[in-house]
């Protein structure tokens, strides 16, 4: 799997940003990842798609290559928005597909409200127009600062304590895979989570991590079709708020649940996998 290194401005000009572009002729999707995460978190999806959709996949503000953005109250899913619509008029893509996990999610959909011509379909996983407090609770609780780890082998073990509960047959090579693509080596040779610890501000104020209420930016989805995916025991999106997503939806609408996960799939996993793809050929077929 090989990429090229694309780095861009931020929509406001103040940062430079990365993003991995997987090259290709196939149409265009765009892969946003989770609060703490990266572009390297949708590695195992990419394996998959990659020889026939273009992937761009990019590292928000805060995260893995990206800069860090001095004014912590800018770590907003609105902000990395517009970042995105940035990302894509760098690299003179005018339309594409929306794949994003948890706050990747969120981002989708207020990609989708601002410009919905530029939307062809929607991914969204485990996340949705309504948040579980217990699962925003348990993410609260762990990001932020960390001391580092020692060597890989800690933080394989660190990232097991935080998310064996989403990863339930996980071993610990595993582990060791999911902490080499959340976390990094420091200067001083240390292991860390692969973004600033400001992330964290979102929490202290209303709508920063999440607007209040996100069933306006569900409707305004319209016609755009989506695929919705559930972790079967996720802590963040219930069963009750998937079966609204799915009466509330004027386009087409799928979901599935991946067994054995919370939040949040892989999406390597056969039946989200076969869902993607089988979704994907329907509505933004290579």
């Amino acid at each position: 799997m090989t990429y090229s290194d694309h780095r861009y401005p931020s929509a406001d000009g103040r940062l430079q940003l990365f993003a991995r572009d997987y090259g290709g002729e196939g149409p265009p999707l765009l892969l946003m990842h989770g609060l703490t995460r990266n572009s390297a978190d949708f590695e195992p999806l990419a394996a998959h798609l990659a020889p026939r959709y273009r992937l761009v996949v990019p590292d928000q503000r805060g995260r893995g290559l990206s800069d860090s953005d001095p004014e912590p109250a800018n770590y907003r899913p609105d902000l990395y928005a517009q970042d995105m619509f940035a990302l894509l008029g760098s690299l003179g893509i005018d339309r594409c597909g929306l794949i994003g996990t948890s706050m990747g999610g969120l981002m989708a959909m207020i990609m989708a409200a601002m410009q919905p011509a530029r939307v062809s379909a929607v991914v969204l996983n485990d996340i949705g127009p309504e948040l579980d407090p217990k699962g925003l609770a348990r993410i609260a609780g762990y990001v932020g600062g960390s001391d580092g780890f020692a060597d890989w082998d800690a933080a394989a073990k660190a990232c097991a304590s935080v998310n064996k509960s989403a990863f339930r047959n996980f071993g610990h090579d595993d582990w060791l895979a999911f902490a080499r693509r959340t976390c990094r080596e420091g200067a001083d040779g240390r292991i860390e989570f692969a973004y600033d610890p400001a992330i964290s501000k979102g929490f202290e104020g209303e709508g920063e991590i999440a607007p209040p209420d996100l069933w306006p930016l569900w409707d305004a989805l319209g016609l755009i079709p989506v695929l919705a995916i559930r972790g079967a025991v996720s802590d963040l999106l219930s069963p009750a708020t998937l079966s609204a997503m799915a009466l509330r939806h004027d386009g087409p609408f799928a979901s599935v649940e991946v067994l054995e996960r919370g939040h949040a799939p892989l999406l390597d996993e056969p039946e989200a996998l076969a869902s993607i793809e089988h979704f994907l050929g329907k509505y933004w077929p290579a």
